[in-house]
């Protein structure tokens, strides 16, 4: 059921398709994160027309609210939400580490309080497996500890501790999964340390894992040291299996990665800055709250087919925004998923004709990023 079709290469960028059982998932990818089962300010049926192929949703959330089990009985998460497509949960270990002050880590698993009332609760590697079991999300990870970047002495024990993990995650899986509905993928950490990324990648690539995701970036480490780990880490990586880049989704970060020869990424940016009154276009962010947005009549970007700037203004889109309207939310959020979705099929394509390289130097002149600072970490 489970099956990564390389079918070009341009430069290290690479174009494939990872078959599943809710369908097939063109690469490079990206996938929006619908965090509770739901896209934020997005309808199932805008997404479909935007063209998304794969989508998240958060394993911690949903075993906290409304319970994986209750979505179980209700047929799983696709029913649930009313997705025929592909998802991907995550394991819930990123969410449980940044619990700063509320979580205790042993070699077991990890104790944590509830950020919603407080209780507590307990993840181990087992207990996540069986979360994304009773989910039914066709890929599903391994628990892992993702440490901030910069320390290697806690990395080494981060290390360490994903790599039992991996274990148990693949035993538990055999033992109470299935295989052919749901893929394990593993995950790569090390921080910026590449003779921990190759050690973790050595260990991982071991256990035959249908595809591996690069854990531990976007987590305070800046660009520079971002791209240069994914330099020393994903040639590592088995050239037949799917490669995930987790929690990276600016439009310079997905041409970077995809250049690097990352198939698959996903982040909340282009959600949250749609609900900060935020728009991504391909010369860099324009915050609608700026008063020279006031009287403009052009559309965001000029040439984007999106509905939103196929029929507004950047002055009414600045208004709606001002006013806190939803609708301002929604619309925002729209063009910023299509702007995301249309550069994956628009460098997909490049690498099937081998004009990639030209495709990325092109985009990435006329890109102007935010800051060349350190990368914030994503908040629950």
């Amino acid at each position: 059921m489970f099956k990564f079709e390389l079918q070009a290469q341009s430069g290290q960028a690479r174009a494939g398709i990872f078959h599943t059982p809710h369908g097939a998932i063109p690469t490079p990818v990206f996938a929006p994160v619908g965090t509770q089962a739901t896209v934020k300010a997005m309808q199932p049926r805008e997404l479909y027309e935007l063209g998304a192929t794969l989508i998240l949703a958060n394993t911690y959330h949903l075993y906290l609210r409304p319970s994986d089990t209750l979505i179980a009985r209700l047929g799983g998460l696709h029913r649930f939400m009313a997705w025929e497509r592909p998802i991907l949960t995550d394991s819930g270990g990123f969410q449980v580490f940044s619990l700063d002050g509320l979580r205790r880590i042993d070699e077991d698993g990890v104790t944590f309080r509830s950020h919603l009332d407080g209780s507590i609760h307990r993840f181990t590697p087992e207990k996540s497996i069986q979360i994304q079991h009773n989910l039914g999300a066709d890929v599903i990870m391994c628990f892992d500890e993702c440490p901030k970047p910069h320390n290697r002495a806690e990395v080494r024990a981060a290390c360490d501790r994903t790599h039992a993990w991996a274990v148990r995650c693949l035993e538990a899986h055999l033992r109470h999964g299935d295989p052919n509905r749901q893929a394990l993928f593993g995950i790569v950490q090390g921080g910026i340390f590449p003779d921990l990324r190759a050690e973790s990648v050595a260990f991982l690539t071991a256990l035959d894992f249908v595809g591996y995701a690069i854990g531990g970036l976007a987590v305070g480490e800046t660009k520079s040291e971002m791209l240069a780990t994914l330099d020393y880490t994903v040639p590592l990586l088995p050239a037949d299996r799917p490669r995930y880049l987790m929690g990276v989704g600016s439009p310079e970060d997905l041409v970077n990665g995809v250049a690097r020869g990352v198939d698959i990424f996903d982040c909340v940016l282009p959600t949250r800055m749609a609900r900060h009154g935020t728009a991504l276009t391909r010369q860099g962010r324009l915050n609608l709250r700026n008063l020279e947005h006031a009287e403009d009549s052009r559309p965001l970007e000029a040439d984007c087919a999106c509905y939103t700037c196929t029929h507004f203004s950047r002055a009414y889109l600045r208004h709606l925004v001002k006013a806190n309207e939803l609708l301002g939310h929604q619309l925002l959020t729209l063009h910023n998923l299509h702007l995301l979705l249309t550069l994956m099929r628009e460098m997909r394509a490049a690498i099937l004709g081998g004009t990639f390289e030209a495709y990325a130097a092109n985009f990435l002149a006329a890109y102007r990023p935010k800051s060349k600072e350190a990368s914030a970490p994503p908040s629950l």
